[in-house]
């Protein structure tokens, strides 16, 4: 005598999840996939994605305007604000003993008689047709004079950047991780560095280098030799800051497990660091380097008045000493102009170092 089958209380009412996956919804005809019948995620459209570079190029430009327009306003309003009259400027000081009406002809020529909302329009609508105006003290057009002292500010510049540049990743990649009995004095003569004026950086470079040794040439100097110290003394309070940024940015990368998989691949310290672990802090490094590569030209009008080079430095100098409106606002939005395009190409390359930042952008 067989056995009854036994009967699971609710059996009959369980679903599988399975089955609800393959159901096809009420009106579908017979013999047309499930599958066919939900609806498709889409990907963005090439429409979509050029409108979104549209709108991120849109903000990047809005904002680049605003940190020029900022630049230019608070620039002519500290020198509105300085005591002195610019007319006296103009005509060659007050040693020139002017009459009161050739400063009366001059104020008139140059709109100074005018209210400074006046001034301050006119000077905008200057900027908005890329006329930069003319120089109270040379009587040559701005954009002249910055192009002729823009070359030795652009070499001095770069080689310090380079320089900073190279000697921190490669102090990093050295001591990061270390024993303390090596990154320690290695931080604290970072410590120094960064925190010395550079003008006294100089000044110690200069008694020691060419003073003393007789190495290098004091004041001036042409061709490499004429260059080391200047560049010395912008590069090493910067490399001193990005030295410590990227020791940080190792130190955490060295933490990861694929670096100890590459250890365990037989890769020696070496390779380890520089194939793997200085890729993973290119990110940090770059936006740090766009930082402090942007306040370039802030150092280069220490740096150019100390060693007597000629430069953009040299002649913001001479130009705020005089009142020189006209070229120290030329030289201001120059320098705000570098330091907004130094930061778009930053953002530019995220994505071509981080393959998933480009993805995601």
């Amino acid at each position: 005598m067989s056995a009854a089958p036994t009967v699971v209380p609710g059996a009959a009412d369980r679903v599988h999840p399975a089955a609800v996956a393959g159901a096809v919804p009420a009106g579908v005809p017979a013999g047309v996939p499930a599958a066919a019948t939900r609806p498709a995620s889409r990907a963005p459209s090439r429409r979509t994605r050029a409108g979104g570079v549209v709108r991120r190029l849109g903000a990047r430009a809005l904002g680049a305007v605003g940190v020029l327009w900022g630049a230019a306003t608070l620039t002519f309003l500290a020198l509105v604000l300085i005591p002195g009259d610019i007319a006296y400027a103009i005509v060659g000081g007050p040693d020139a003993n002017p009459s009161p009406e050739v400063l009366a002809q001059v104020r008139a020529e140059y709109g100074l008689d005018r209210p400074v909302a006046e001034q301050y329009g006119a000077y905008l609508l200057r900027l908005a047709t890329g006329d930069l105006g003319t120089s109270y003290r040379f009587h040559a057009p701005v954009t002249q004079l910055i192009g002729e002292q823009v070359g030795p500010t652009v070499v001095l510049a770069a080689s310090a950047a380079v320089v900073a540049v190279l000697g921190a990743v490669a102090v990093a990649l050295a001591t990061a991780g270390r024993r303390p009995a090596v990154r320690g004095p290695v931080s604290g003569i970072e410590l120094v560095l960064a925190s010395l004026p550079s003008f006294w950086l100089g000044i110690v470079l200069l008694t020691v280098f060419s003073f003393t040794l007789g190495w290098f040439p004091a004041i001036g100097g042409e061709g490499w030799r004429g260059l080391v110290l200047p560049t010395l003394t912008l590069a090493l309070p910067l490399g001193a800051v990005l030295a410590q940024v990227a020791r940080s940015a190792v130190e955490e990368v060295l933490e990861e497990p694929f670096v100890v998989t590459a250890r365990a691949r037989g890769l020696s310290d070496a390779a380890v660091r520089v194939r793997h672990v200085l890729r993973h802090t290119l990110v940090p490094l770059t936006t740090m380097t766009g930082f402090v590569v942007g306040g370039l030209f802030g150092g280069a009008v220490i740096t150019e008045t100390l060693f007597n080079r000629a430069g953009l430095g040299r002649l913001l100098l001479s130009a705020v000493n005089a009142k020189d409106m006209p070229v120290v606002l030329g030289l201001v939005l120059l320098s705000a102009a570098v330091y907004v395009v130094i930061n778009l190409v930053v953002d530019a390359t995220y994505p071509l170092i981080d393959p998933r930042l480009r993805r995601t952008s």
